[in-house]
């Protein structure tokens, strides 16, 4: 079993790597595996929802120049995830929702039915509205979405600061141990009626005036 964290700050060993580091602990404590995949901090291309990745049969984005079509790969074959932004301006950065966005249009059916968690992290606020909009990826996405014993946020200005945020520590370290134990869970169910709920058509409804 493998975790996959996409690390989307800018700031490669910041707090956000901080947060999931303290996940990755956890997870390896309870016998699972993780790798965290930094985003870069150089520009990424939003989705423009021109359907190449569709028509090409490979469910891989188009536009492969900034790493992100690279990274929906690995993403396929993990079996669970974290997604970890920064706070800027009340919401995630904006490389993070640009990548998450090609991410779930390219690949999000090879995503489905897996275990993920979101995770934000700021010096004081706008924490509760991203991870709101995060999680909306995995809602929209027929994902069980991890849960801890508050909202997956940590706060601080640096990496210290986030290591004496202990609320934040205990949080993360809640999410890695609830990912294990629906990872095993998941894993005990392969091969029976259990590994995947009966599958409802999705229909599409547009309302035209």
């Amino acid at each position: 079993m493998k975790v996959v964290m996409l690390n989307c700050s800018p700031h490669k060993n910041g707090c956000t790597y901080t947060a999931l580091s303290i996940i990755a602990d956890e997870l390896k404590n309870q016998g699972v595996d993780s790798e965290i995949i930094w985003l870069g901090n150089g520009p990424v291309r939003g989705c423009i929802g021109c359907g190449g990745c569709r028509k090409s049969g490979k469910d891989r984005c188009i536009f492969g120049d900034d790493g992100v079509a690279d990274i929906a790969e690995k993403l396929k074959e993990a079996d669970g995830y974290v997604f970890g932004a920064a706070v800027h301006y009340a919401s995630p950065n904006g490389a993070a929702l640009a990548a998450l966005d090609r991410i779930f249009y390219s690949a999000g059916k090879h995503l489905q039915f897996k275990p993920a968690a979101s995770v934000v992290s700021a010096r004081r606020a706008g924490t509760t509205a991203s991870y709101d909009v995060l999680n909306k990826y995995m809602g929209i996405n027929n994902m069980l979405i991890v849960p801890s014993t508050y909202w997956n946020m940590v706060h601080g200005y640096t990496p210290e600061d986030v290591m004496k945020d202990r609320e934040g520590v205990s949080i993360m370290r809640a999410i890695g141990s609830n990912m294990a134990w629906l990872l095993k869970l998941l894993a005990s169910a392969k091969g029976t009626e259990l590994e995947r709920p009966v599958i409802i058509p999705k229909e599409m409804t547009n309302f035209i005036r």
